[in-house]
């Protein structure tokens, strides 16, 4: 009778555990991010791109790398690509385990809305919302992406209304699913020429419906030892400030001036913005061709030796710190642990409310704001652009995503030449999709 006792208290103990251990789940509300226990959440986060497909599905790898972001201090990374048919749980639980959150990207490289022929179609949903359905259920993913660098210049500014149409349909997959409120958003490249019209753009309207739940930057302006002023993010700061849903850097990490000091995260998560900004992701977990990594699993070797380095540089192992990149944030890390405001002092509707939608002007930004949003598989209405003369070319960001484990255009500073075996695989799967 005592051993039947001591044997159902035990299993009680062993099923409460996981319970009291859960990872708070994150929401937004107003212009922050919030634990479900109550506490402002900032980000310090890492993009995390190990393969061109899928980085979470070794577990044993996902183990390695989370202690070691531990010791960094992070406690988000970035997925640009991962694969909805993938077992997660092992990688998920790894980082849930050391407090370290997801943040993911819907698309892929052939479902991703493209600048120069942008289409919302039902391929698309399908493909997003598989991504949507298998990372829903774990409490560490804490933010949803549309896209990532969509449009480039302002003369691609048409394509914006299909990514605004991909947030209003994502939120109404997730609210009919009945799925937890991930906050679903859109991660933009700094480019001068749409401030703040698409920031104001992805934010603006009467319909909740349509808006996006959080904005995000790719900023690379503040290199070596620059300044608040001189790198621009005082200005970014002027364009967020009154901001009605949360902002943040969604990669930064100029390497233009080495070593990399990373001075910009006491801007970010400091006195000058962190009472408008919620965190930074800083760009990237592993060294590749483009060198902005913070480790790496060893020295390079020949890809045509060693194919699972893909373009010489090894894919899994050990990570060992790349000096003085790694210390020099995770000395700035440890001195910036802002706490912000507790949600039951949070009176969002008092300060904030939606931007002006920004209406087109020739030469610039060239949507009407307020112009009805394309339908699944419709195009945009000619009243969105109207009077404007449509793009005839792209351009390019200044400094946009790069990497083929990433996601984003492969121009500017971040250019990769090799991954041949990565690309190819990629090239593979966008012809299974068609």
């Amino acid at each position: 009778m005592l051993q039947s006792a001591v044997s159902c208290l035990a299993a009680l103990f062993l099923a409460i555990i996981p319970v009291l251990a859960a990872i708070p789940t994150i929401s937004a509300v107003g212009n922050k991010f919030f634990t479900s226990n109550g506490d402002q959440w900032y980000i310090k986060g890492i993009a995390y791109q190990l393969v061109p497909t899928d980085p979470l599905v070794d577990t044993d790898q996902c183990k390695r790398d989370a202690k070691q972001m531990q010791d960094l201090g992070a406690n988000a990374i970035r997925v640009y690509h991962a694969d909805p048919a993938g077992d997660h749980q092992g990688c998920m639980n790894a980082f849930a385990d050391l407090g370290i959150y997801l943040l993911v990207d819907l698309d892929d490289f052939p479902t991703q809305i493209l600048p120069d022929s942008p289409a919302w179609n039902q391929s698309q949903l399908d493909a997003f919302s598989a991504i949507m359905d298998e990372f829903q259920q774990y409490d560490n993913t804490a933010l949803f992406f549309v896209g990532n660098e969509v449009l480039t210049t302002a003369e691609v500014s048409n394509a914006a209304p299909y990514v605004k149409a991909a947030v209003r349909d994502m939120k109404a997959y997730r609210d009919s699913k009945e799925y937890r409120k991930i906050p679903i958003g859109y991660s933009a490249a700094d480019v001068p020429g749409l401030r703040p019209m698409l920031q104001n753009y992805l934010a603006c309207g009467d319909d909740d419906a349509e808006r996006a739940e959080f904005y995000a930057l790719n900023v690379y302006e503040w290199c070596g030892d620059s300044s608040y002023e001189r790198s621009g993010y005082s200005e970014l700061q002027k364009n967020a400030t009154g901001y009605n849903i949360p902002i943040f850097v969604s990669e930064t990490g100029c390497r233009v001036a080495r070593p990399r000091l990373f001075s910009d995260q006491a801007a970010i998560l400091g006195p000058d913005m962190m009472d408008t900004w919620s965190g930074t992701i800083v760009y990237e977990w592993i060294q590749e061709e483009n060198d902005y990594g913070l480790i790496s699993y060893g020295a390079k070797v020949d890809p045509m030796v060693s194919t699972a380095a893909l373009d010489g540089f090894p894919r899994s192992g050990t990570p060992m710190t790349v000096s003085p990149d790694y210390e020099n944030l995770k000395s700035q890390w440890a001195t910036l642990t802002p706490t912000g405001v507790k949600l039951s002092d949070y009176s969002p509707s008092a300060s904030i409310s939606p931007p002006a939608c920004p209406t087109s002007t020739s030469g610039g930004w060239i949507v009407n704001g307020n112009a009805a949003l394309p339908s699944v598989g419709k195009t945009l209405d000619s009243a969105a652009t109207e009077s404007v003369a449509m793009p005839t070319s792209t351009g390019s960001a200044s400094q946009p995503s790069a990497s083929l484990t990433g996601g984003g255009t492969v121009a500017g500073g971040k250019e990769i030449t090799g991954m041949c075996l990565g690309l190819l695989g990629v090239m593979l799967g966008a012809v299974t999709w068609l």
